[in-house]
């Protein structure tokens, strides 16, 4: 569609001050907040922020909030072709401005100085970065992006899926979370957890007879359950049967210790697992690639320390 001899006189408006050509050289080159903009061009924010309200008005520019203030940018492929046309023209007449020139310094200073100011924040806070990002973002973030990961066809089996701690972190990432537990208690706690998710099935059923068919899961997890299956190579053979040809299996468990008392506590049937036995039993199973390795200890963890498997 043409530009209409109204908008086309409002754009070469909008381009007559020298200041909005001065942000518009600016913003070309990435997206600025209003005070970085004056400090840059050297104008108090109120006159910036009326240039900036009439060069969006014209569509020169998009903007977003960030926190108290505002970030504009100019993407010129997104604009129509007569404002990329008239742009062009005036970049080409302005670009060496003595002023143009002088804002593309200040910006250059006015970055540096951002980096300084970061690269100082990180030197005094190394020390203490876990604790302070964890006061300000949590602890979940980590675990989310590495979730985020996981290829979205995916189904995934929760073997021993307890009350569906983890199936709610995986619901979000992948086709299909196939839970298989058999107390009834916990599967009753798992589904008031899940209710809300709709690719969710839950089903009952032992770790060495599961109710599933052959090839039908990408992946399978297994997050301590294998310490309270009496026969290891059945269920592991289990867990072969269900994976496709390229599936992946992992498992988090107990690495062997001494504790009687934790083991009768938590109704278990063994006392951890070894690495070697734990690889021969997976690779009889019929896996591959067969990884294994032992997890730092969490300072609060108050039983044994644990493992993390992986095969396919």
């Amino acid at each position: 569609m043409n530009t209409t001899p109204e908008q086309l006189i409002a754009r070469m408006s909008s381009l007559s001050d020298p200041a909005r050509l001065r942000v518009l050289h600016l913003l070309e080159r990435q997206p600025m907040l209003v005070n970085d903009l004056s400090d840059v061009l050297q104008l108090p924010q109120s006159t910036v922020s009326r240039h900036l309200k009439q060069l969006s008005e014209q569509g020169w520019l998009v903007s977003h909030r960030e926190g108290t203030s505002h970030q504009y940018r100019m993407i010129l492929e997104e604009l129509d072709a007569a404002a990329r046309e008239l742009w062009t023209l005036a970049r080409t007449q302005t670009s060496d401005w003595p002023a143009v020139s002088q804002d593309r310094m200040r910006l250059s200073s006015v970055l540096a100085a951002r980096q300084r100011d970061s690269r100082s924040f990180f030197a005094g806070a190394a020390r203490d970065w876990d604790r302070i990002r964890s006061d300000y973002f949590g602890t979940q973030f980590s675990a989310a992006g590495l979730l985020a990961l996981l290829d979205p066809a995916w189904v995934v089996v929760d073997l021993g899926c307890g009350t569906g701690a983890l199936i709610e972190q995986l619901s979000p990432h992948v086709a299909k979370v196939i839970g298989i537990d058999n107390s009834d208690d916990m599967l009753a706690a798992a589904k008031l957890r899940v209710a809300r998710l709709g690719n969710v099935d839950l089903q009952q059923g032992d770790l060495t007879q599961l109710p599933l068919p052959d090839a039908v899961a990408d992946a399978s997890v297994c997050i301590l359950s294998l310490s309270y299956v009496p026969e290891l190579g059945k269920a592991l053979r289990e867990m072969r049967r269900i994976l496709k040809p390229s599936g992946r299996a992992v498992i988090v468990d107990v690495l062997p210790h001494h504790r009687d008392d934790f083991r009768r506590q938590m109704g278990q049937t063994r006392m951890g697992f070894d690495e070697s036995d734990l690889t021969t039993s997976l690779r009889d199973a019929g896996f591959k690639h067969v990884s294994f390795r032992p997890l730092d200890p969490e300072a609060q963890a108050k039983g044994p320390a644990l493992f993390v498997a992986s095969a396919t």
